[in-house]
């Protein structure tokens, strides 16, 4: 859908809508998305009214599935290269690092909070990327776990409970401030996945 609607622009173009998409997802993140508008949008980007309109042409629908989109992709970027390959239960706990120490630096202005909160409930097209996100992110869990467990229903229900882990901690941290309840949850979610220490008489041989 994103592609279709950047279809015929230039690169200045595109390069212009993405510094609009950056900075509403930079003010829905410490506003909200309910409290942030068109106007301070315009107002933040240096931008005339027709010019947004240029660019999103259904207004503030199409610019939060914008913001939306991007969100999205920032919430998957920040955990690569780790993502791409959780094959050993070192890389596990190299992502798990990862995760922790980006939303500790986030706090409150973090993707994933304003996609799951407000952006992903802003309309049918908002709500779609959110759930591809999810679908997405899962599929690579999915696919880490099932190397370590050999059993891919075990992968399955393991990739969830880490997103579940993630998604709980995340907010968490957004009400209290605390850390802790993500880190606790990352390390409890993936510890199933650590390989089963050798028994005394393989450690001999």
């Amino acid at each position: 859908m994103m592609e279709y609607m950047n279809r015929g622009m230039t690169a200045k173009g595109l390069a212009t809508r993405q510094r609009i998409v950056i900075a509403a997802a930079l003010l829905i993140r410490e506003k909200g998305a309910a409290e942030t508008t068109l106007d301070d949008v315009r107002a933040a980007t240096s931008t005339s009214k027709s010019q947004l309109f240029h660019y999103f042409p259904n207004g503030r629908t199409d610019m939060l599935v914008a913001v939306a989109a991007y969100e999205a992709e920032q919430v998957l970027d920040a955990q690569q290269p780790h993502l791409a390959d959780l094959t050993t239960w070192r890389s596990w706990q190299a992502w798990s690092r990862a995760v922790l120490n980006h939303y500790t630096e986030l706090g409150n202005r973090c993707p994933l909070g304003s996609l799951t909160s407000e952006l992903g409930k802003s309309s049918p097209e908002a709500e779609a990327v959110t759930v591809a996100l999810f679908e997405t992110w899962e599929a690579a869990l999915v696919r880490g776990a099932e190397t370590l467990l050999k059993d891919r229903n075990l992968a399955i229900t393991r990739a969830r409970s880490i997103l579940a882990a993630v998604q709980g901690g995340v907010i968490l941290l957004q009400v209290t401030g605390q850390v802790g309840y993500l880190k606790d949850a990352l390390t409890s979610s993936i510890e199933p996945l650590r390989p089963a220490a050798p028994s005394q008489r393989q450690a001999s041989r």
